[in-house]
Parts: C-alpha cells; structure tokens; sequence
C-alpha cells in the first residue's frame, strides 16, 4: 500500500464565494481556512497548497457575537518608537472590514511560506461587487 502525496503541478484549483452579510465571523472564517488550506479535499497533503480560491463579499455586514463591537481591542503597530496603537475593532470594521477578515483568516493559517501562499488565495471586498466573474464561483456553504 502506497500513501499518496499531492504534488503541485497537479493540483486542480476551483473557486468559493461566501456572502458575509449576516453571517458569524469566527464560524465563517474557520470554514474558509480549512477550504484554503484543502482540508476538505481527499487529497489533502500537508507540506502541499491544495487549497482552492475564496472570495468573500460583503465583508463589512460581518456579525460578531456578545459585545466584542464595543470592547474587543486590536493593537497595531506604527513603526515609531512608542507607536503601539490600540482600536475597537467596531470602529476597524467600519472602516477597514477587509483588515479584520484577513488577519483572523491568517492567523488560523500555518505560519511559514505555505501560509502565506495560502493568503493569497483569499480575496475580501467590502461590498458585494468583485472581478472575478470570470472564474465562475461557486457557492460555498457555511453553517452558522
């Protein structure tokens, strides 16, 4: 018996479409990450990008649970000396949905290169129109 090993070259990619509105972030978000990494495909490999490609619509109608709008805190960085920031992250998302998704997204990834080819097959707007038509998205199901 032979364990089977996806090699790259032939890896078959399709593409996801998730609309946010309404949805959880943290249990929309974790359904994406495994599709990313292709866990949910049979030939899943490790150590290989079998992921598929994920488009999220709608990312600034994202729901959080209990009151993380009003008291949850994201800390960034601004490169100065004395320059970490703090931000609720109701205010992020107001602003800045696509910031919000992407980090939690990367930080269910692995952390080496692999995740961060990963990453880039994530694609966030904030509204519902995207350009990628071409690719014939499917849609992708997630419970809440």
């Amino acid at each position: 018996m032979n364990t089977f090993m996806a090699k790259k070259e032939t890896v078959k990619r399709n593409w996801y479409i998730v609309d946010a509105s309404d949805m959880i972030l943290g249990r929309m978000l974790t359904t994406i990450s495994r599709v990313l990494q292709g866990k949910h495909k049979p030939e899943y490999t490790p150590h290989v990008d079998v992921g598929d490609f994920v488009i999220i619509t709608n990312a600034s109608k994202v729901k959080l649970t209990g009151k993380k709008m009003q008291e949850k805190v994201h800390y960034y960085v601004t490169g100065f000396q004395s320059g970490l920031r703090k931000r609720m992250v109701g205010k992020t998302l107001e602003t800045a949905p696509e910031k919000i998704l992407n980090r939690s997204v990367r930080r269910m990834l692995p952390r080496s290169r692999l995740g961060k080819d990963m990453l880039r097959k994530l694609k966030i707007y904030a509204g519902a129109e995207h350009p990628h038509q071409a690719q014939q998205p499917k849609e992708l199901v997630i419970r809440n």
